[in-house]
C-alpha cells in the first residue's frame, strides 16, 4: 500500500512509514495513492461473510501484502471483537450502535486495529514508541484502551479540562501503567494544535519517536470503513436507496464512509450532521470554508470548529465542490433541538441515543423531507450513558450504567494540567520520556 500527502501527491509512503509518522512533514494528511473497488460478487454476498471476513477482506485489498495474510488475520482478530448491531427504528430508519467496544464508543475500532498493527511493526525495533493524542471525548478513552499495556508503546492523551463528561474524563485519567492525561486549559482545537506542532518539530522528534492515533492517522480510518459494509450487510432490504446520516465532529467518520463508497458500497448520500460547530455544512451550502474556534455543546466530541479531515474530503473530490455536494448534503442543530429528539424518540420508541446519535437522527428526519423515500442508517457513536449528567437531566430520569463505565466511578483521576502553550507541552513530554 502506498500514500501520498494531500499538500505533496508525489509524496510516496508505505503504510507502515504513515503508520508511525501520523503526519507527512509537509502538514498534509496521508492517503492511499488507489482505492481498490471491491469485487461486485463480494458486495452482492456480505450477509454471507462475519464481520471479521468482511474486514479481513477490505483490509487485505487496502494493505496490498503489506502485511501478511495470517498476521492480519490476528490483527483483525483482536480488533473486531464486538459487533456493530443495526437496531430498526421503523421500517426505513436503522441505527448502527457502535458503542459495544471496550470504552463504548465508534473509536474503539480504530483504536483497536491501531494497536495491533502498530505492535505487529514495532516487533522490528526495540527503541519505545510514543502516541500523542488530541481527544475532544470518545478518541482518548479508546486510544487509552486499546494500547493499555502494550509493550513498547506509551500513550499520551490531550484533552480540555472541562469540556468532556465525566464518565469520558474516568476514561482518559484512570488506566495507568503507559498512558498518561494531560489536561489542557484550552479548548480541543488547542490540543489538536499542540500535537500537530509536536509532530512537526524535528528537535522532539529525534529525541522521541512520535506518532499519533487521531483520525489525522489513516490507519484510524480504515477500521472505520469496516461497519459501514457490515451495516449494509444487515439491511432486510435493498429497493431503496440508501443513506448514511454520520455525527460529525473531526470528519473522521463520514470520510471512511467516502472510502467505503469509492471502494464500491452503493452510498446514495451522506449527511454531515453537525451541532453549532458547522463550517462543513456551511461550506456544502456556499463553497466557502471558514474555519473558526469550536462552540461548546451538549455533543461535545464534535465541537471541533477546524476539522482536520476536510483536507481529506477535499482531496477525494479534487476540491471539487458541486462533486462532493452530490455525495454529502449538510446539516446543523442546536442543543434545544437535540434534546427534543432525544425526548420524542424515547417516548415514540423507547430508544435512547446519546447527543451525537440525537443530531444524526435530526439530519435523517430532515433530509425524508426533501427527497423521495430512502433507507437511512444512523451512526450511533457512544453508549448514552457517557454522558449520564447532560442524558439524565434530558430524560427526567437517572440511566443506568453499564459495568464497564460503572467500575469507572471510584477510581482516582490523575492527570497533569498544562496551560495551551507548545513549550509547556514539548518541556513535559521531554521530561516524560527521560523517565521511560
Amino acid at each position: 500500500m502506498h500514500l501520498y500527502s494531500t499538500n505533496n501527491p508525489g509524496v510516496r509512503v508505505t503504510f507502515q512509514e504513515a503508520l508511525f509518522k501520523g503526519l507527512p512533514a509537509d502538514k498534509g494528511l496521508y492517503m492511499p495513492s488507489a482505492l481498490p473497488v471491491l469485487p461486485e460478487d463480494f458486495i452482492q454476498r456480505l450477509e454471507k461473510y462475519s464481520f471479521q471476513e468482511i474486514a479481513f477482506r477490505i483490509a487485505e485489498h487496502l494493505l496490498m501484502g503489506e502485511i501478511p495474510g495470517n498476521a492480519l488475520e490476528a490483527i483483525i482478530e483482536q480488533a473486531v471483537s464486538f459487533p456493530a448491531p443495526l437496531v430498526e427504528l421503523d421500517s426505513n430508519t436503522f441505527i448502527l450502535e457502535l458503542f459495544h467496544g471496550p470504552s463504548m464508543a465508534f473509536k474503539d475500532f480504530g483504536a483497536r486495529f491501531m494497536a495491533q498493527t502498530m505492535a505487529y511493526f514495532n516487533k522490528e525495533t526495540d527503541r519505545d514508541l510514543y502516541i500523542l493524542v488530541a481527544t475532544s471525548g470518545d478518541t482518548g478513552g479508546a486510544v487509552a484502551a486499546g494500547f493499555h499495556n502494550t509493550p513498547g508503546i506509551h500513550v499520551v492523551i490531550l484533552y480540555p479540562s472541562g469540556k468532556v463528561s465525566p464518565l469520558q474524563e474516568k476514561q482518559l485519567t484512570t488506566l495507568g501503567g503507559n498512558v498518561a492525561a494531560l489536561e489542557v486549559m484550552g479548548t480541543f482545537d488547542d490540543c489538536q494544535a499542540l500535537v500537530k506542532q509536536a509532530f512537526l518539530d524535528e528537535d522532539l522528534n529525534t529525541a522521541m519517536r512520535l506518532s499519533s492515533a487521531n483520525s489525522i492517522n489513516i490507519a484510524r480510518l480504515i477500521p472505520q470503513s469496516f461497519y459501514y459494509f457490515e451495516a449494509w450487510k444487515q439491511l432486510p432490504y435493498y429497493d431503496l436507496p440508501v443513506v448514511f446520516s454520520v455525527p460529525s465532529g473531526n470528519f473522521g467518520n463520514l470520510t471512511a464512509g467516502l472510502m467505503a463508497k469509492k471502494m464500491g458500497l452503493p452510498v446514495s448520500r451522506f449527511l454531515a450532521a453537525t451541532n453549532a460547530n458547522k463550517v462543513v455544512p456551511e461550506y456544502l451550502e456556499t463553497g466557502k470554508y471558514n474555519p473558526r474556534p469550536s462552540v461548546r455543546t451538549i455533543s461535545n466530541a464534535m465541537d471541533v470548529g477546524a476539522p482536520s479531515n476536510f483536507a481529506r474530503m477535499q482531496d477525494l473530490y479534487g476540491s471539487t465542490w458541486n462533486a462532493m455536494r452530490a455525495d454529502i448534503a449538510g446539516f446543523s442543530f442546536s442543543d434545544e433541538q437535540t434534546r427534543d429528539a432525544m425526548q420524542a424518540l424515547e417516548k415514540k420508541n423507547g430508544y435512547m441515543l446519546d447527543p451525537h446519535g440525537a443530531v444524526g437522527f435530526l439530519a435523517f428526519r430532515e433530509y425524508q423531507k426533501h427527497v423521495e423515500p430512502v433507507q437511512g442508517i444512523i451512526l450511533e457513536t457512544a453508549h448514552p450513558a457517557k454522558f449520564r449528567e447532560d442524558v439524565s437531566q434530558i430524560f427526567g430520569h437517572e440511566i443506568d450504567l453499564p459495568l464497564r463505565l460503572l467500575e469507572l466511578t471510584d477510581k482516582q483521576k490523575i492527570s497533569v494540567v498544562i496551560p495551551p502553550v507548545y513549550s509547556a507541552v514539548k518541556d513535559w513530554l521531554m521530561e516524560y520520556s527521560k523517565g521511560r
